[in-house]
């Protein structure tokens, strides 16, 4: 009998992309449907329950990662740099990304192809924890947007206020702080320094 072939790693086994910065795969980790949050088990490549959503935070769009990218030495130096704080290091993970989409997706677990056109710099507890913004490639609606600038204004809010809130609890203070709001091609170097991050990657 033949053997099924093993499911290929979303982090370590799959291609950012033959034209990546500007065109990337994206694994999908949430949708705006889900009411569990679910992350990537970074062992066995399986996603797992993360945690309940117990507020009203709904993620507004497709959320994942970049394959084969780190949030390490190489992305602190860029926060530190273009925001003008000291950023002692990245948070360890692949490098996060919202994907824009007018169609209804219903489940994560899935890979697409997506256009970056901004992101935003946001640092957690001191560590800097960049979000890409792209739109699916070929989506009818958002495919029209190259910039985050050319974005509604209504939509970059409500992007902001979920990577503001999403990790609160009540009556403690806020841990996710926003240094800054980039278009796309500064969204380009991040990818790229994440690229060149995770080849660095300690083992």
């Amino acid at each position: 009998m033949a053997k099924t072939p093993a499911k290929a790693h979303p982090w370590h086994g799959i291609s950012p992309g033959d034209n990546a910065p500007n065109i990337i795969t994206a694994f999908i980790e949430i949708v705006p449907t889900d009411t569990v949050k679910y992350e990537i088990d970074k062992e066995s490549g399986y996603l797992k329950i993360d945690r309940p959503q117990q507020y009203s935070n709904i993620i507004p769009a497709l959320y994942g990662f970049v394959p084969q990218t780190f949030c390490g030495d190489g992305i602190a130096q860029l926060a530190s740099e273009r925001s003008g704080r000291t950023v002692e290091e990245g948070d360890g993970d692949p490098l996060d990304i919202c994907v824009l989409t007018e169609r209804e997706i219903t489940h994560g677990d899935i890979l697409l192809q997506a256009i970056p056109i901004g992101g935003f710099r946001l640092i957690d507890k001191g560590e800097a924890d960049d979000k890409i913004i792209a739109v699916l490639k070929g989506d009818s609606m958002y495919g029209q947007y190259h910039d985050l600038s050319e974005l509604p204004v209504a939509v970059v809010k409500r992007l902001q206020h979920y990577f503001l809130t999403y990790k609160n609890l009540p009556d403690e203070p806020a841990v996710m702080e926003l240094a800054n709001v980039y278009g796309r091609d500064e969204a380009l170097d991040v990818i790229r320094t994440a690229m060149d991050d995770y080849t660095n990657m300690p083992s």
